[in-house]
């Protein structure tokens, strides 16, 4: 494992499925069954849904920021 080598595990962190961080980690990218965000060992149609909601959110906040728009959401009160 080379030190300048990003750290796969961090997929468990970003929300990648367990199955497809350890098949990547098993077989360092080869024979996934797809790949979009990341490379997919396990169930490819739950992949595919997740990859399309993270290419819609990126658009959103994508057209919010070209509007000028923050894309942070600010608080506000709930004490009544």
């Amino acid at each position: 494992n080379d030190s300048d080598e990003f750290p796969h595990e961090i997929g468990l962190f970003l929300g990648y499925p367990p199955e497809d961080v350890d098949g990547f980690m098993t077989y360092g990218g080869e024979g996934c069954k797809c790949s979009g965000h990341w490379k997919v060992y396990g169930d490819v149609d739950q992949a595919q849904k997740l990859f399309a909601k993270y290419k819609k959110c990126s658009s959103v906040y994508a057209r919010h920021w070209a509007m000028g728009k923050s894309i942070y959401i600010e608080e506000t009160s709930v004490l009544t």
